[in-house]
């Protein structure tokens, strides 16, 4: 159940956006602030945020806080202030799930364009009217703030930001995403396009956004990125693993998704397309799915005959080097369509990296399976090298797609 929503009344005599009008009301942004047990945080950035908007902000707006079902005494003081600042409501939900209140509210706005921000406010405000313009304008559809844009201020610890980075370059090189930074709590969108989204949109929680903005791009809406200024939060409760882990099998959902064709978006508006994978990347991952059968079939032939006459750490060694030579150069001509003579030795070099990655990955697993299983036959040597190969396999692909032959590095 959803408690009543506390409405509010628009900044008087606003500017108009561009002239335009949406009946004899100027244009309209409504923001989000999803909160859960804030109650400590919320008002003053709450407070916060009204003063920046009523001083600099040119455009009627509306600041609803979400309360993602607390147990404290968020709602409270969300009512208060909901009650005492024309520009404020409070919306109540009794489940938990950034995402959950991001469907909730945006799918009953009658705002022009919709848009939410963290509670700490992490993000500096000045970037917001940046965000929200290009929509108001109609140039764009959704719009984002990204940390990793290179106009961009950010201080942060080096685990978060060695996570966020290593999951933007999973969603370039897995999903082929063209955005930057998908997990920034600084976004808008237009809200007759979201809307037409939300019901495709399967994600409650934090995966919400990244899955928003694959399906939107994916359906050939624009998305704008604008460069942010941002400061970690130090008092930040996020379950980093458990987001991660929910991100991943998000990511795994969305591909087995588009794969099969399901969630067809023909409902959308007609220049909105049907939600596929992005052009090139279904024929990549079969193409190199079959060089590295390929590969793997001559790896284990080959570590057999070598094995005969050398010990394991040489044997793997051979074979990887072989192996890995074929490998890039397959998936060099076959998976990526590059071809000539141009770039070949580098490739190659450049392919040493993932042997590197590779060779570290099964010696290592051969040392353990020494230490834990020391009378092992031949045959679990090759079961746990397979197993070591197959993940170096996953790392080996998103170097080549992200890195190696990168359509920028190769035109």
């Amino acid at each position: 159940m959803t408690e009543p929503v506390r409405r509010g009344t628009t900044t008087a005599d606003p500017l108009p956006a561009g002239g335009a009008s949406v009946g004899t009301r100027t244009r309209l942004v409504e923001v989000v602030v999803p909160v859960y047990n804030e109650e400590h945080t919320v008002e003053r950035c709450v407070r916060r945020l009204h003063a920046y908007l009523g001083e600099t902000f040119p455009y009627p707006y509306r600041i609803t806080i979400a309360d993602n079902a607390s147990v404290d005494g968020t709602w409270q003081v969300a009512t208060a202030l909901a009650e005492e600042i024309p520009q404020v409501e409070a919306v109540h939900l009794d489940l938990k799930g950034r995402g959950r209140a991001l469907r909730q509210v945006w799918g009953a706005s009658d705002a022009d364009v919709v848009a939410y921000m963290d509670v700490d406010l992490s993000t500096g405000l000045e970037a917001f009217l940046p965000l929200v313009a290009p929509l108001l304008s109609g140039h764009s559809d959704l719009a984002i703030g990204s940390r990793l844009h290179r106009g961009s201020a950010v201080v942060r610890g080096p685990k978060r930001e060695f996570i966020s980075r290593t999951y933007n370059v999973l969603l370039r090189a897995t999903m082929a995403a063209k955005f930057s930074d998908a997990q920034c709590g600084f976004k808008a969108a237009r809200t007759e396009v979201v809307k037409q989204l939300l019901a495709e949109v399967e994600d409650n929680a934090w995966f919400f956004d990244t899955e928003l903005l694959l399906l939107a791009e994916r359906s050939g809406l624009r998305i704008h990125e604008v460069p942010v200024d941002w400061v970690d939060d130090p008092d930040s409760r996020v379950d980093i693993v458990r987001t991660v882990i929910d991100d991943l099998k998000g990511m795994a959902r969305v591909t087995r998704r588009s794969l099969t064709g399901a969630g067809r978006l023909d409902h959308l508006p007609t220049r909105v397309r049907e939600a596929q994978l992005p052009p090139g990347l279904s024929w990549q991952l079969a193409s190199f799915a079959v060089v590295g059968t390929v590969s793997t079939a001559a790896y284990v032939l080959l570590y057999l005959l070598l094995r005969q006459l050398a010990p394991a750490l040489l044997a793997n060694a051979v074979a990887q080097v072989v192996t890995a030579v074929f490998n890039t150069a397959a998936n060099r001509r076959f998976t990526f369509g590059v071809t000539g003579r141009r770039g070949a030795c580098r490739a190659q070099v450049e392919g040493g990296i993932a042997f590197v990655i590779g060779l570290v990955l099964s010696s290592a697993a051969i040392g353990l399976l020494g230490l834990v299983w020391p009378t092992a036959r031949h045959g679990g040597e090759l079961a746990v090298l397979v197993g070591a190969n197959a993940l170096a396999t996953v790392v080996r692909f998103l170097l080549m797609r992200v890195w190696m032959f990168s359509p920028r590095r190769t035109r």
